[in-house]
């Protein structure tokens, strides 16, 4: 008899890839799932990842880095991924 596959369970956070202005990345950054979607979709979680950033900041005595960009957790190694593929087609 075949398994039944599992439904998707409601994720309690959404992850994301910080880019700061200084060129560092931070990877997979928590967000709370609640604060996201809506009419302002994933604008929310630029406020919340800057407070992390700040609480973080503060206990370690340095100055928190500019944000230059954020993306949902994969999906910078996707769009790298059909850039080069949209590259290799032209040339």
């Amino acid at each position: 008899m075949a398994r039944k596959k599992s439904k998707p369970l409601d994720a309690a956070f959404v992850l994301f890839d910080v880019f700061y202005e200084d060129g560092s990345r931070s990877s997979n950054r928590r967000v709370p799932t609640e604060l996201l979607g809506g009419i302002d979709g994933d604008d929310p979680a630029l406020e919340a990842i800057q407070e992390q950033d700040r609480v973080i900041a503060e206990k370690s005595g340095k100055r928190p880095l500019a944000i230059k960009s954020l993306v949902r957790a994969g999906e910078a190694e996707k769009q790298a991924a059909r850039q080069a593929e949209k590259a290799s087609r032209r040339g």
